[in-house]
């Protein structure tokens, strides 16, 4: 059940639409390179060195591309597959330490908004999200059973983290640690964490790569550790500038549909402790280290003067875990009328915006009419029904009553957003058109596109390609894609050279141009 559940959160449609943004079809080009180099150490864009982020997603596409060829939804694989192994390891730790839930807790984490999303997205998230989750479950079952074999996963799936996107995972596990041991008032615990067969196992693991990496390129250093982690966090160098608060609203939206309870149960817990002013007992110490769990990225990256949605993914394990453990302690508990009807209408209004999704995308807001009184009356049915079976049944039903309108919103989603996706953001329909104009291979230009369109076409074209508002003009003959309307800013850019217009793509105001060569 829980393999099926993953396999179509995570997988349907992988290779439905192309890669979109600017970081998906950037890592997916990193990744080729390196697999058609075969160079396993230096992270090369456009044949140049790109050392913006560890290795660890680049090994996993090169071996997908290696299984099943270079393809969009091979550079999606490795975050799937991470997502998979992740959701595996919190079934297997409940079955140990919140008997009894396991499956609930596995396919709460799996089906939580943010888990999904960036499940299918190829990026270095994913991977850091999954290798940081296992190490700290690794780490608390260990703290719990003095078995040192999780110990040593613990410190293996930190250096795993640490190459898959750097020092924040061993820096955000320690401060995680430290807190836990605090509030436990044993800090005998960060002296027995620090076993030094683990600590060499976790050298193991990462000393490799970045040694090799610094050697290959003496100014590796400087760009990841002093530009893409210090500066990042400490100044606005690469305008990702957003209020302190954030987070809060990102992490609720990530937890969605379960949102309602594991605000409840993060309330609950945190005022029992408290007010109780006590040390904490065993038996809180789950719940605890998964509140400090949650907590500490949220405040550490809203410090940061850069933000990201994918930056707070590592926390959102923590609560889909703190609320398994809310429910097995509740089973036979009615939720109360506001959290009923709280719960209800947030489960049952994610149907909306996937019914809508195709109309959201090319206009940027929910249109009025017939379809949305459809969208809204669906949703309406589903909110009756599972405030009826909540009230009825109490909350051994949520995960049954809220995993519906889960799977309805991602096969629906899929089936009419997707299409609209692929033809207005993604790259993969535009590089297959200006294929059509072309008797023969040609070189590909742009003028004046935005930078994810450039990764996109770099990606699908698999070529370096000359930008026209920079100078950078093929001798020969080639193909530019612009903007809709720049044939006579173009005409003048290529130097006398005979300009033809080939056509337009439309759907992204896009128009083609054949240049003679010079």
């Amino acid at each position: 059940m829980l393999a099926g559940f993953c396999g179509f959160l995570f997988f349907y449609g992988l290779a439905s639409f192309g890669l979109i943004g600017a970081d998906e079809p950037r890592y997916a080009q990193v990744a080729r390179e390196m697999f058609a180099r075969h160079d396993w150490i230096t992270p090369t864009l456009g044949g140049k060195p790109w050392l913006e982020k560890p290795a660890l997603y680049y090994w996993q596409a090169m071996i997908a591309y290696a299984v099943f060829g270079v393809s969009d939804w091979a550079a999606r694989l490795p975050s799937p597959v991470d997502a998979t192994l992740m959701v595996a390891a919190i079934y297997l730790f409940l079955r140990r330490f919140c008997s009894g839930f396991e499956l609930d807790g596995a396919l709460i984490a799996a089906s939580a908004a943010g888990v999904i999303g960036f499940a299918r997205a190829a990026s270095t998230d994913m991977p850091l999200a999954a290798t940081f989750t296992i190490a700290l479950l690794a780490w608390f079952a260990w703290q719990e059973s003095s078995r040192k074999l999780y110990l040593a996963f613990f410190y293996i799936f930190l250096g795993l983290g640490a190459l898959a996107k750097g020092p924040i995972a061993p820096f955000l596990a320690t401060a995680i640690i430290v807190v836990f041991s605090l509030a436990m008032r044993d800090l005998r615990l960060l002296w027995r964490t620090l076993w030094i067969p683990g600590i060499l196992l976790f050298c193991a693991v990462v000393v490799p790569w970045y040694v090799a990496v610094q050697i290959r390129n003496p100014e590796f250093f400087r760009v990841f550790i002093l530009e893409h982690n210090f500066a990042r966090f400490g100044t606005n160098l690469y305008r990702h500038k957003e209020p302190f608060w954030y987070y809060l609203p990102a992490v609720l939206l990530g937890v969605l549909p379960w949102t309602i309870f594991i605000v409840a149960a993060l309330v609950e817990y945190t005022r029992a402790w408290w007010s109780g002013g006590r040390k904490l007992s065993s038996e809180d110490a789950l719940s605890a280290f998964l509140i400090i769990w949650l907590i500490i990225p949220v405040v550490f990256f809203s410090i940061s003067q850069s933000k990201l949605p994918g930056y707070i993914l590592p926390a959102l394990p923590a609560a889909t875990l703190l609320l398994a453990v809310y429910l097995r302690e509740r089973v036979d508990v009615r939720p109360g009328l506001l959290q009923n009807f709280l719960h209800s209408a947030l489960a049952a209004l994610t149907i909306v915006p996937a019914l809508m999704v195709g109309y959201i995308v090319l206009e940027h807001r929910l249109p009025w009419g017939r379809a949305a009184e459809v969208s809204f009356a669906l949703a309406a049915v589903l909110f009756v029904g599972i405030a009826i079976v909540l009230r009825q049944y109490g909350l051994r039903m949520l995960r049954t009553v809220t995993l519906l309108p889960v799977l309805l919103t991602v096969a629906i989603g899929m089936g009419r957003g997707a299409p609209v996706v692929d033809a207005t953001i993604s790259l993969r329909p535009v590089w297959i058109e200006a294929g059509r104009f072309e008797n023969k291979p040609l070189p590909l230009a742009i003028f004046l596109l935005p930078r994810e369109m450039e990764f996109g076409l770099h990606f699908y074209s698999n070529q370096n390609l000359g930008r026209y508002e920079l100078g950078e003009i093929p001798e020969g003959e080639h193909v530019v894609v612009a903007l809709e309307g720049l044939q006579a800013r173009l005409a003048r850019r290529a130097e006398g050279r005979r300009v033809i217009y080939l056509g337009n793509f439309a759907a992204q105001h896009l128009d083609y141009y054949w240049v003679a060569a010079k």
